[in-house]
């Protein structure tokens, strides 16, 4: 317990410290000379650093990209990455988003979850290391990364210069342990229509969708035809029968017609309602000529449809430790000459990529569809038998008197970005999530939780 009381002498230290750094506003801006990610960024990189020489720790800033604090010794390192950058703060805060104020416990601002709060946690977790003179056999480093929201490409320039740790954590996701992130692609579905349309019944566009990784919550789309009456009948005809929010407007012989949806995150599609296939079930049933368009209509609509795990895609993989792959269509960009389709697939931990494009690929073969700017990211996958993660589990009950259960996740963490890290933290289960939403807070209380644990966590890992 040594560790603890050296954090609760500490307290007051560290809730300044973090205030000091929430309110710096650290959303990427212009690159200038030494500051890649832009000014605001610099001055949380250099307030961190400054915060861990005056704590007596060794201390490095890598060309503006990252820092680091550093204490012991040893060939090995083990480490804990967070992130210093911030997302936009957006509006409809109750207290300042960078006042770092404090009320009823809760310290608000940008960045007081996400990830300042926990990596200066984190920061003071080492300083008690050092100050109990504990016996460590590997250096320990708390890394700051400067361009988590927007890329992580920071972590590119660091591992170009420095090799990687050989355990760590992220406090930068959910308490108890996320021991598994699914594979992530994001990419396009392309079309062109070689026979144009110039009849009296054409879809003149769809569009809808924000982004790959969000459930798209509105799509219109606008249809020429002669005979506008009998469109909106079907329409009313079609929502009547079905729970879904569509509606029209007659302007002479176009129609516009548009999709509410619900929106959710990309990665967990079921728990949206997909404006897009909504929009494109109804269109599957009226005739708007016969041509490439209502082709890849139906095809979208017998192959996909309001399904979110690729079942009739061929695609729906399946494991035990993150559950079934999600599939869901974020954007759709259609007029008379093409249409593109963008696609978020994640796919289970222990399945590959091939896994998924190989039925994917045979799906569209001789459809004409092809694929466009395939970005993907690998799935991270720690057995549960992995050292670093039986010392985590360990630390967490100890410090917490509670079962750490293993989580898989859809979504991506900073543990992708570097070997060797697992999320841990510094959300504990049932806890509101403020992440990324107006009035951003930590409490006080478990800033300082927060400290003790990770305390623990690098000093196990480094012993």
């Amino acid at each position: 317990m040594k560790l603890n009381n050296l954090i609760d002498g500490m307290k007051e230290d560290i809730v300044k410290s973090t205030q000091e750094i929430i309110k710096i506003k650290s959303t990427e801006s212009e690159s200038k000379p030494g500051m890649p990610y832009g000014e605001g960024v610099s001055k949380a990189l250099e307030c961190a650093l400054n915060t861990a020489k005056r704590l007596g720790l060794h201390t490095v800033n890598l060309d503006g990209y990252v820092g680091y604090a550093e204490y012991g010794q040893g060939e090995d390192y083990v480490l804990a990455l967070g992130h210093l950058d911030i997302v936009p703060e957006g509006d409809g805060w109750i207290y300042p988003p960078y006042g770092a104020e404090i009320h009823d416990g809760k310290m608000y601002g940008r960045g007081t979850t996400d990830d300042k709060g926990p990596i200066m946690a984190t920061l003071f977790g080492l300083k008690a290391i050092k100050d109990a003179n504990l016996p460590v056999s590997k250096r320990i480093r708390v890394l700051f990364g400067t361009n988590e929201e927007t890329g992580s490409k920071e972590l590119d320039h660091y591992l170009e210069k420095e090799k990687p740790p050989v355990a760590g954590f992220t406090p930068d996701a959910d308490y108890p342990i996320i021991n598994g992130e699914k594979g992530i692609t994001i990419f396009d579905i392309v079309k062109d229509f070689n026979s144009k349309s110039d009849g009296e019944k054409y879809i003149k566009y769809i569009r809808g969708g924000q982004a790959a990784n969000m459930v798209p919550d509105y799509c219109e789309a606008g249809i020429i035809s002669s005979n506008a009456r009998s469109i909106v009948n079907s329409l009313e005809e079609f929502t009547k029968n079905n729970d879904i929010k569509l509606s029209a407007v007659v302007n002479k012989n176009l129609i516009i017609i548009k999709s509410v949806g619900e929106s959710a995150h990309g990665s967990l599609p079921e728990l949206g309602t997909n404006a897009i296939m909504q929009l494109l079930a109804f269109l599957g049933t009226i005739d708007i000529g016969s041509n490439e368009a209502s082709e890849l209509i139906g095809f979208l609509n017998k192959n996909i449809g309001m399904e979110t795990h690729g079942e009739s895609f061929g695609v729906c993989l399946e494991d035990k430790n993150s559950g079934k792959l999600s599939f869901n269509v974020g954007t759709i960009s259609m007029d008379r000459n093409s249409a593109s389709i963008t696609l978020n697939l994640r796919y289970p931990v222990t399945n590959k990529l091939e896994d998924m494009m190989d039925p994917f690929n045979k799906k569209i073969n001789g459809t004409g569809l092809r694929i466009e700017k395939f970005v993907h990211q690998k799935p991270l996958y720690f057995s549960p038998d992995n050292p670093i993660i039986k010392t985590l589990q360990k630390v967490y009950t100890e410090q917490t008197g509670k079962e750490a259960k293993l989580l898989s996740i859809g979504g991506g963490t900073y543990a992708k970005e570097m070997p060797n890290i697992v999320a841990f933290g510094p959300m504990f289960p049932g806890e509101p999530d403020t992440i990324h939403k107006q009035n951003e807070y930590i409490t006080i209380d478990n800033l300082i939780e927060n400290a003790k644990i990770y305390a623990h966590a690098l000093y196990e890992l480094a012993k």
